[in-house]
């Protein structure tokens, strides 16, 4: 029996975890499916990696200690020349992968055409492979650095990615929105909202947004709402104001939203930064609402409501 393709993406956010930024994670779990598309079954292995982490894999083969932790394994062979801070893994702007057999039992690490074609397709999604390297080959890793150094990158500086769809028929078509594409994926990804992925503007389209911001109204602020994918009062009474400095997944929905009305908030990473103020505050000055550049109930109302 040939692997699920849900069982590859499960599987693969489960092991990139928490922190990875947004875009990485998305075009990732693309990879993953458009190369399962082409009957190459690929798993992401790696995402975010604590500092901690890192210091335990530079340990490996050497002797070495990190905020008065001894992290010294000369057990095992090195296998990065990292430190804490010095990976694009600790920032969850990289990732690893591998293939795997069709039923998705063994891991397969062999550096055949099929590996090639998977780094091929991160790379048409905006991804950097290590296997492009000079001077250290590193055929499992892909990175994205929005051009930053690790040292910029420990100072806060804020990656700025976007969601690479120019290789997607789609999105080369008049139907076809790419950043919709990208939009409808994540919904049936994250929500299980069974869209059509076609790049329309749709009334399903945006119901699954409404059902997205429901869920996680629920889950995040205990508020009980049917999940119906309807603007009611009751949903209406129920939204939470986000602004500027916001980082979750109802800033994610945010966005989407604010894309489909055509404001564009920049990348859709879910950070409420300038980019989605400045969506947020053009947007309320169109529909003559209260321009105070946040998300509140008017806003989300006017999202929603107004169709």
């Amino acid at each position: 029996m040939t692997v699920a393709l849900r069982t590859l993406l499960d599987r693969s956010v489960k092991k990139m975890g928490k922190g990875m930024n947004q875009v990485v994670k998305a075009s990732a779990l693309e990879m993953v499916e458009r190369a399962y598309n082409e009957g190459i079954y690929v798993q992401i292995s790696a995402g975010h990696r604590s500092f901690e982490e890192q210091a335990v894999l530079y340990g490996q083969g050497r002797v070495y200690s990190y905020n008065g932790k001894d992290y010294t394994n000369l057990a095992k062979p090195k296998v990065t020349n990292a430190k804490p801070g010095q990976s694009y893994h600790n920032f969850g702007l990289a990732i690893d992968f591998f293939l795997v057999s069709d039923d998705g039992k063994n891991a397969i690490w062999t550096r055949n055409a099929k590996w090639q074609r998977v780094a091929v397709i991160g790379k048409e999604l905006g991804f950097n492979w290590g296997g492009d390297w000079t001077s250290f080959k590193d055929y499992p890793h892909l990175e994205m650095t929005a051009g930053l150094s690790h040292t910029q990158l420990q100072a806060g500086k804020d990656p700025q990615l976007t969601f690479n769809l120019e290789e997607t028929e789609l999105s080369k078509t008049s139907k076809g929105d790419g950043h919709i594409i990208f939009i409808q994926k994540a919904l049936n990804r994250r929500y299980k909202a069974a869209l059509a992925v076609d790049g329309v503007n749709g009334p399903k389209t945006r119901s699954a947004l409404i059902k997205s911001l429901q869920t996680e109204l629920n889950k995040q602020f205990n508020k009980k709402l049917a999940v119906d994918g309807k603007w009611g009062p009751k949903t209406k009474a129920a939204i939470v104001p986000v602004k500027k400095g916001a980082t979750c997944n109802i800033t994610w929905i945010l966005q989407a939203a604010l894309y489909m009305e055509g404001f564009n908030p920049g990348p859709h990473d879910a950070k409420f930064g300038k980019n989605t103020e400045a969506a947020v505050f053009n947007f309320q000055r169109a529909r003559r609402i209260s321009a105070d550049k946040k998300a509140g109930k008017q806003t989300w109302n006017e999202l929603f409501a107004r169709k």
